[in-house]
């Protein structure tokens, strides 16, 4: 059973950087496709970004193109999130989350999230 801790959050203010670190523990990641995910207070959890399992193909929301990058590591069941030029509706709980191989498949694997707030 693959669980995932994130960290890496904090309180930055705008303009500012923070990584976001996701590892995979009970199981290895590297044929998973990985994505982030976040959840503002009163929103519903949206889409970040996403990366395929091995890195090739790397897909953003609207809202954080051009700002975040997501990477991995799959020697070290890692996935990272880059964010640069943090704006205050950017502040969320942050989470990631893995999705098996298989073009049925889903997120099925979420961690606990790491918050991250942005002042402005």
């Amino acid at each position: 059973q693959v669980q995932l801790v994130e960290s890496g959050g904090g309180s930055v203010e705008a303009g500012g950087s923070l990584r976001l670190s996701c590892v995979a523990s009970g199981g290895t990641i590297r044929s998973y496709a990985m994505g982030w995910f976040r959840q503002a207070p009163g929103k519903e959890r949206e889409f970040v970004a996403a990366i395929t399992w091995d890195g090739g193909t790397t897909y953003y929301s609207d809202s954080v193109k051009g700002r975040f990058t997501t990477s991995r590591d799959n020697a070290q069941n890692t996935v990272l999130l880059e964010m640069n030029s943090l704006k205050p509706e950017d502040a969320a709980l942050y989470y990631c989350a893995a999705k098996p191989p298989g073009s049925n498949s889903a997120f099925g694997y979420w961690g606990q999230g790491t918050q991250v707030t942005v002042s402005s």
